[in-house]
């Protein structure tokens, strides 16, 4: 510390601080600074008297002005239903084939039917619908009841196999260890994987074939491609719900596992359906 003085340089008085040898000017503030500082602190205080801003032990002051951020959150939610409005009564105006044919209706739609889909589908086919072993890849082009608009829109209004629906897609393979010889069931799953590129015995294939001509056909067709009509899959291409292969093959021969699928009409409604059924087919599978 040191006594005020005027500095030699400047001409202005020093405060009587110095560190170092160097002395502190006694330099006021710039005025506009002041008053811009002294205007900040009226704000400050006449915005606590308008708006939400102290607060109390369960809730805080509400403001003279009754402002509330909810409010405008809630407004603003209004505002976007009702803007959606008439895209939603489009929606369920229309049939899912009219739907895709209009631009506007199918984009939103499928933005619709994606989120939806997030919410109620991706727990067995995915976050991006591949499925997994046992829940159906929605993304290829194979289909067990058809995968037309209407195809899917079916499928997802009565599900599979879900018998409190009286219009559930039913379709159920019989335990074949029942009905077949362990030698049968070799053959047979032999046969099979044979169709898709996969032969591991090749002297099973003969008389799998004919195993398979004698209780097969009736649901996978005389050409192995499958049924719509009757949920029978095609064995000739390499997509496997329960896994590929000739012991996977026969494991499902033995004792055939059966998924079921929500009918998701009597949950979500006919327009919620409809959406999901448009972004289902959007993904590319869909015919």
């Amino acid at each position: 510390m040191s006594d005020e003085h005027i500095d030699e340089v400047s001409g202005v008085s020093t405060t009587g601080h110095e560190w170092d040898g160097i002395r502190e000017l006694n330099n006021p503030l710039p005025r506009w600074w002041v008053i811009t500082f002294y205007i900040t602190i009226v704000w400050a205080i006449g915005y606590t008297i308008a708006y939400p801003a102290w607060p109390m032990l369960s809730s805080a002051t509400k403001g003279v002005l009754g402002y509330s951020s909810r409010n405008d959150v809630k407004n603003e939610l209004a505002a976007a239903d009702a803007a959606k409005d008439k895209y939603v009564v489009a929606v369920q105006s229309k049939s899912v084939s009219e739907i895709l044919a209009d631009d506007t209706l199918r984009e939103f739609a499928v933005a619709a039917g994606g989120a939806a889909f997030k919410v109620n589908c991706t727990q067995c086919h995915g976050s991006g619908a591949q499925g997994s072993k046992g829940f159906p890849n929605l993304n290829d082009d194979d289909w067990l009841w058809g995968g037309t608009p209407d195809q899917i829109q079916q499928t997802v209004t009565h599900g599979i196999r879900f018998l409190t629906d009286s219009d559930t897609r039913v379709s159920e393979m019989p335990a074949f260890a029942d009905v077949l010889t362990p030698e049968q069931i070799d053959q047979v799953s032999t046969f099979v994987a044979s169709l898709s590129g996969t032969v591991q015995r090749p002297d099973l294939v003969a008389p799998g074939a004919k195993v398979f001509a004698e209780t097969c056909v009736a649901c996978h067709g005389e050409n192995a491609k499958g049924s719509r009509e009757v949920g029978g899959p095609n064995l000739t291409d390499a997509i496997w719900l329960y896994g590929s292969g000739e012991s996977a093959i026969a494991a499902q021969v033995r004792a055939p596992r059966q998924g079921v699928m929500p009918a998701w009409g009597s949950r979500l409604g006919e327009t919620k359906v409809k959406e999901l059924a448009v972004y289902v087919h959007s993904l590319g599978g869909g015919e």
